[in-house]
């Protein structure tokens, strides 16, 4: 969903969540999360191992950007659009997303 029309109050399935729509929403149920509140004090990394993981190949570095998203969101943060996290993976894991 679009990040400007998330409501906090009003999340109950994953697409409710900001940059997340029908088909990632699926790929995560791929990885065991079925319901944004499994998210909650998830870490970003460990879910984009998952995701590399389950797809048998290195994901886009963008894709943990939106997991940096959604994880925030879950834990409190304000819903943003993805985006806005690229210079925080940068900085945060750097060469780290190597697989």
């Amino acid at each position: 969903m679009n990040p400007s029309k998330v409501i906090r109050e009003k999340i109950e399935k994953l697409t409710d969540l900001p940059n997340i729509g029908k088909t990632v929403a699926h790929d995560l149920t791929r990885i065991g999360i079925t319901r944004p509140d499994q998210l909650r004090g998830e870490d970003p990394y460990d879910l984009y191992v998952r995701f590399c993981e389950a797809f048998g190949e290195k994901q886009d570095p963008c894709m943990l950007d939106v997991l940096m998203s959604i994880t925030d969101f879950m834990d409190g943060g304000e819903p943003r659009v993805w985006w806005d996290y690229t210079a925080e993976r940068k900085a945060r894991y750097g060469d780290k997303i190597r697989l």
